[in-house]
């Protein structure tokens, strides 16, 4: 199998581009700026999603589906949310075409024009907003918690698979609350989810904490965040909880009636991750071999690959493995047997190192005579002869210490790349030669915020949560600063 990559130290963006490629996970489509997610992809966001939803239903959230299309006046009522995504709305002005007169084609029918134009959904808090009204009355009614499973569509000019596409697919949480106090609450229970599923499922060591004024979501009054880090030294938002106050209650007169009989608007929350985890799990574990994937999130957990002269051989070898696949699959791990007669054995080793699967094992003539398997891992691409009275026990713990050690590499590279600044010369030259996480004094001014990202290419990534306060004086103005914040390069 053709595997041959750029290297992450020749062309990073380069190097990303061709592994979504060249190990199946996407490509691009005949629409401009959207992507194909191929099955082997789309197993790896349905193991996201598996994961995600089993955690939002442990903690009393409920699914629904709500319509991809937002009338226009639906998204002006909030006018900060509006105009936080009036520049990526994609609009539907007409419903019908019809045939041109002239016979050249197909035109838009001018007199099949919608009374009121159509968003596609670039988010829903404002269809949802709508719908809620509807739904609560009295305190009885709440807490309400949703959670949808949907694409929406951000018209983005610049795409990169998973990353960044015009369409992409997500979760979207929104609740609503009768108290300030339970819908912070519930921002700040979901961001420990996300923190959770990321460590914990994904391998990815994240930073949790709140974005600044000139980050947050577009009609929030608060936007947590966990901010990941990616072997090129640029961050990642891999997911954000916001907390809305009472804005979209408002602008959507959402009312309910409290224990005191009184009418009072509830209190909302809006989170979400997407298709770009992806990404991050990507760009977090994978090597110019190809994909490093966390056992928790394999399509393939184990491949096993026979070596065989004759369909004789072959049919012995298939006698001694298919009692193993039942009971790896009985453990709840995912097994591929690829008995292929199409495709030689170092082709499906090149195969799944590039597809990034756990454990290879491979059995031939000798091993059969020895009653062992060679196992490999893809991690650190060792190899080790396993009896095979103990070969399942093996591959349990394997994939245990495959997890954790994935996460730890991707933790020690974060801590080598978190760094302390206290000058705007030292971050400049820094964020340059070295790249990653800095820690700095901030005045808080929106102007100092804007001057270093026009000058650096840097953002704020968030304001670390749980850090402790500490007295210092802004790197740019040299003004009075409580807390250092995180800043870095992003994607």
């Amino acid at each position: 199998m053709g595997k041959k990559l750029t290297t992450r130290s020749e062309d990073y963006s380069k190097w990303y581009n061709e592994l979504v490629v060249k190990s199946d996970l996407a490509e691009n489509s005949g629409v401009r700026g959207c992507m194909v997610i191929k099955p082997y992809g789309f197993a790896i966001w349905e193991k996201m999603q598996a994961g995600l939803d089993k955690m939002f239903k442990e903690s009393g959230h409920e699914n629904a589906y709500f319509p991809i299309f937002i009338p226009k006046s639906y998204l002006s009522k909030e006018a900060s949310h509006v105009e936080g995504f009036a520049k990526e709305c994609a609009v539907v002005t007409h419903y019908r075409l019809k045939n041109a007169e002239d016979g050249s084609g197909i035109v838009v029918d001018p007199e099949a024009k919608l009374e009121e134009e159509l968003i596609v959904r670039p988010t829903s808090e404002t269809i949802i907003w709508d719908t809620f009204r509807r739904w609560i009355q009295s305190y009885r009614d709440l807490p309400l918690l949703i959670n949808q499973w949907a694409n929406v569509v951000r018209w983005e000019m610049r795409t990169r698979l998973f990353l960044r596409t015009a369409e992409f697919l997500w979760q979207e949480g929104h609740t609503a609350h009768a108290t300030r106090e339970e819908a912070v609450k519930e921002a700040e229970t979901i961001l420990d989810i996300y923190s959770e599923f990321a460590e914990e499922h994904m391998a990815v060591p994240v930073i949790k904490g709140t974005k600044t004024e000139g980050e947050r979501f577009a009609g929030a009054v608060e936007t947590y965040c966990i901010e990941a880090l990616m072997q090129d030294g640029k961050a990642l938002q891999a997911g954000t909880s916001h907390f809305l106050g009472q804005n979209f209650a408002k602008a959507f007169d959402v009312k309910f009636a409290n224990k005191e009989g009184k009418q009072d608007y509830v209190w909302a929350t809006s989170w979400g991750v997407s298709t770009r985890l992806v990404g991050a799990l990507i760009m977090t574990h994978s090597d110019d071999n190809g994909l490093v994937l966390p056992p928790k999130l394999a399509p393939i957990q184990v491949a096993i690959i026979p070596i065989y002269k004759g369909m004789e051989q072959l049919e012995t070898i298939s006698e001694k493995v298919l009692p193993l696949v039942k009971e790896l699959r009985s453990k709840g791990i995912s097994v591929k047997f690829d008995d292929r007669d199409t495709h030689k054995p170092g082709f499906k080793f090149n195969e799944y190192e590039l597809k990034g699967v756990p454990v290879r094992l491979a059995i031939g003539q000798r091993d059969l005579e020895n009653d062992t398997y060679e196992v490999a891992r893809r991690d650190t691409l060792e190899k080790e002869t396993v009896g095979a009275s103990g070969i399942v026990s093996h591959i349990e713990n394997l994939l245990l210490d495959i997890q954790e050690n994935i996460y730890k590499k991707a933790l020690n590279y974060r801590e080598q790349h978190i760094t302390r600044v206290d000058s705007y010369e030292e971050f400049k030259q820094l964020l340059e030669s070295k790249g990653g996480f800095f820690l700095a004094h901030w005045d808080g001014t929106a102007a100092t915020e804007e001057k270093i990202k026009e000058e650096t290419k840097a953002t704020i990534r968030c304001i670390p949560l749980g850090d402790k306060k500490e007295e210092g004086s802004c790197m740019v103005t040299g003004k009075p600063s409580q807390q250092r914040v995180l800043f870095a390069k992003a994607y």
